[in-house]
This record gives structure tokens, sequence and C-alpha cells, in this order.
């Protein structure tokens, strides 16, 4: 899976959360459908994305990668 097709899939995430009306529900949202549906790797990169400062994130997926790099259930491997 490319780089682009995991921003896609974490913007299409954050897009069904985007009618949440408590932003940290909303966030919160995101990252436990990330967290319950992605492999490790999976989130690993997409951290990795947010991390090199790539593009392309909707507001919500972004916040929800920021979580997920201070969590353990994402953080790279050394």
């Amino acid at each position: 899976m490319s780089e682009d097709q995991l921003i896609k899939m974490a913007n299409d995430i954050a897009a069904f959360f985007h009618g949440e009306t408590n932003r940290e529900e909303a966030v919160g949202g995101v990252v436990n459908h990330i967290q319950k549906f992605w492999t490790r790797r999976m989130r690993e990169r997409l951290v990795e994305r947010v991390r090199a400062g790539e593009g392309g994130f909707a507001d919500l997926a972004l916040e929800a990668a920021r979580r997920l790099a201070k969590s353990d259930s994402a953080a790279p491997r050394p």
C-alpha cells in the first residue's frame, strides 16, 4: 500500500467523523478506528508521514495521527 493510499484512508475516516459536533470525540473516533482496524505497520507509516511533514491530511486525520504518534501503539520501532 502506498503512502498516498494511507493518507487517503485516514482522510476518509476523518470525513466520516467530520459531522461530529464535539471535536475531541471526532478526533477520538478517528484514533479509535485506526487503532482497531489498522495494522501496527500501517499506523507506524502514517505517523512517519506526519513527522516528515507530508501534506494532504485532513485536519481531523492530522490531529489523530499526531495523537497516535504519542501512543505506544504507533511508535515506530527502532
